[in-house]
């Protein structure tokens, strides 16, 4: 039967189709809302995670938020962490899961997984497949997928969400949103990563205060005034807190400030192997060990004897050692007894001669065996000599050329400065303008403490003759 194009169209049909319109019109606006709803959801979720990882402060309260988050942002079930340790370990403590009572069996599971406990064990990809054959195993009853959480490069864990077989989850959107959780989570644990080493740093920088607080403590704030003699000395740590140590002790501590200058005074410098917190400590422990030994008035072979005894046990249990030069000088006859532990032995310009003789003095470190011998050498200080004690952080600072400060250098400077009649302050300033200039500016630095004192026994005056 043939239609008439140009018939109308009965009202019964006409109402028919307007009625197959309505109803098509309103199912594409369920179906848009459905959606906008959905996306509104998810948008919430994702902005309660994003705020929760800008402000958290306590990792594990984060990681639990996570698989709950999974099952709403992706719909499922449930889901499971699995985060990696920073040496690639399981992180048994922070494993998580939802709903919580899945969890008895499997994280026995886990917790019983050798492998799992080894460092490096999520960084290998067998690894990663047997933890997913481990999982499925468990959730065999139901469809798994799951992603790895990376940040950096490196594995932080792996990311599971599981829901009953006949449920169809594994299209692109439900794993761009596993993946999206699993990114942020990544974020989350670099973050505390960071943070953790942000704290010890914090940890470090307060044990090097205290350490730098200590050793300003231990150095003198000031040359004492002795007669006859002028006094300089500084220490340029290489670090905030070093090993290096000088002092000036009087050895009648008990007299008054007129009566110390022209007693006996015992000067020391020596150096702990190693740098910091520990070298320092140490350093104070033998200072307040010496200190106490110059009240017997013993001569400086005795005192360093006597020391080593006294600090053997500890530095042998800290696997350090102490190089130490002890000397005493009295005032009045301008005699100066040395004994040495290994140090650097002092330069000594004489006023008369011209020339640099080094004081030294057989003896071992200090610490390294017991009932160690010293031996003890005497000389008498004339008017204008010069003395100088060091540490070797002097003559091993590296120059910006590679080559190294060493002694000979130190003694040209010194028979220069010396003979051009400057005061103990001024040839101590002028022999650390000449380290700085060796060593440079810019990424060049000392590695070593560098420790120097300048000794100067006065010139004597000379009357005019009378004619």
């Amino acid at each position: 039967m043939m239609v008439n194009k140009n018939s109308p169209i009965s009202e019964q049909h006409q109402h028919s189709i307007n009625s197959l319109s309505s109803g098509a019109s309103k199912s594409l606006t369920d179906l848009i809302d459905s959606l906008s709803q959905e996306q509104i959801v998810n948008q919430d979720l994702l902005l309660s995670l994003s705020f929760s990882l800008r402000s958290f402060t306590n990792l594990q309260r984060f990681l639990e938020l996570i698989p709950l988050l999974v099952t709403q942002l992706v719909g499922v079930h449930g889901s499971l962490l699995i985060p990696f340790q920073d040496n690639g370990s399981i992180w048994r403590e922070q494993l998580q899961i939802f709903p919580i009572d899945e969890d008895e069996e499997l994280f026995r599971q886990l917790f019983l997984l050798e492998e799992g406990m080894k460092m490096g064990f999520g960084m290998q990809e067998n690894n990663i497949e047997i933890l997913d054959r481990l999982v499925q195993r468990y959730f065999e009853s139901s469809n798994v997928i799951a992603t790895s959480i990376v940040s950096r490069g490196r594995q932080r864990g792996r990311l599971y969400a599981f829901d009953k077989k006949e449920i169809d989850f594994g299209s692109n959107v439900h794993r761009k949103h596993l993946q999206l959780v699993a990114d942020l989570t990544g974020v989350a644990i670099e973050n505390d990563v960071i943070f953790q080493v942000i704290r010890n740093h914090e940890k470090v920088d307060r044990q090097i205060s205290i350490g730098a607080e200590i050793q300003s403590q231990l150095l003198p704030d000031q040359c004492p005034i002795i007669e006859g003699v002028e006094l300089a000395a500084c220490c340029r740590p290489a670090f905030q807190v070093g090993g290096d140590y000088y002092d000036f002790m009087p050895t009648r501590p008990d007299l008054t400030e007129r009566a110390k200058s022209s007693g006996r005074w015992a000067f020391v410098i020596g150096d702990v192997m190693g740098k910091g917190v520990p070298a320092g400590l140490l350093m104070t422990m033998l200072r307040g060990m010496l200190r106490a030994e110059v009240l017997s008035g013993l001569p400086p072979d005795c005192i360093l004897h006597d020391l080593n005894q006294l600090a053997l046990e500890d530095l042998t249990q800290s696997h350090r050692f102490v190089t130490l030069f002890y000397s005493d000088f009295d005032p009045i006859s301008r005699k100066l007894r040395f004994a040495n532990a290994a140090h650097n032995p002092p330069l000594l310009w004489s006023a008369k001669s011209k020339s640099i003789n080094k004081l030294d003095a057989a003896g071992l470190l200090i610490g390294l065996q017991p009932e160690a011998e010293y031996g003890c050498g005497e000389v008498i200080l004339n008017p204008g000599d010069v003395l100088l004690y060091y540490t070797d952080g002097v003559t091993e600072a590296p120059g910006m050329s590679g080559e190294r400060f060493d002694e000979n250098r130190l003694i040209t400077f010194l028979e220069r400065f010396a003979s051009e009649g400057l005061g103990a302050q001024q040839i101590l300033n002028r022999l650390f303008d000449r380290l700085d200039g060796f060593v440079g500016v810019g990424d060049h630095h000392l590695e070593d403490d560098a420790s120097m004192v300048v000794l100067k026994v006065s010139e004597e005056l000379t009357l005019p003759e009378l004619t």
